[in-house]
């Protein structure tokens, strides 16, 4: 059977395979952080987002417990997607900076954004096997996005899980060191990776990543869009 994006999402979202990870995402939506006491909780693992004809797609670690796992939506309703979505609105690839609610109007151009995780996990550690779990379903979106020719690794585990994938979908990657603004240009028709520092606070707030740093990893995004390869990997 030909896989489509409504049964991908409705597959992500009905997903009950890791316990640990179905409790806390429940019991954070039940507790509710008291700035949003009112407001209905997600609770739910989270699908991806974003242009399906996107030829760059962005993997995060997973749903921060009172943003994504409130909203629903990749990156929205806190402080990390806040200093994404300025990024990708300064860059070109987001319609506005701000990303609140699911229907706050925002739309992406030629980008899609999902992560590894799609359950917020405690103290956002999840484990390798659950990492595993969640693995399929961004397998499934690659193979849907069909022109992708960059992926944006946002954060270690971030980098770590794609390279799994590609290992696992049959691409002999050699142990590639993760450093902030890195590329490799893997064997065609493989993509671009491309890693960055996660917009987590902890990360914006000591200056490990500055505004000025994570434009430059667009611009550099929008060169290769534009442009030739620069780093490459040998394959097998």
């Amino acid at each position: 059977m030909t896989d489509t994006w409504e049964t991908l999402n409705r597959d992500v979202i009905a997903c009950r395979r890791c316990p640990r990870l179905v409790a806390w995402r429940e019991e954070v939506a039940r507790m509710k952080r008291r700035a949003f006491r009112d407001a209905g909780y997600w609770g739910k693992p989270v699908p991806g987002f974003g242009d399906p004809h996107a030829r760059l797609v962005i993997v995060g670690l997973a749903p921060g417990a009172h943003g994504s796992n409130r909203t629903g939506r990749m990156f929205t309703g806190d402080s990390s997607g806040d200093t994404l979505y300025a990024a990708l609105h300064r860059a070109g690839f987001a319609s506005q900076p701000t990303a609140t609610a699911r229907d706050d109007g925002l739309t992406l151009h030629d980008t899609f954004i999902t992560a590894v995780g799609r359950c917020v996990p405690p103290e956002n550690k999840p484990t390798a096997e659950e990492l595993a779990n969640c693995r399929p379903f961004l397998a499934r979106e690659l193979a849907l996005l069909r022109q992708t020719r960059i992926i944006l690794a946002l954060g270690r585990i971030a980098f770590d899980g794609v390279l799994l994938l590609l290992r696992e979908q049959g691409l002999a990657v050699p142990a590639l060191s993760f450093a902030h603004g890195a590329m490799y240009a893997l064997p065609a028709p493989w993509p671009t990776l491309v890693a960055s520092y996660h917009p987590s606070r902890q990360n914006t707030q000591t200056g490990r990543l500055t505004v000025a740093m994570f434009d430059a990893v667009f611009a550099q995004i929008r060169s290769l869009l534009g442009g030739d390869r620069q780093v490459s990997v040998s394959g097998a």
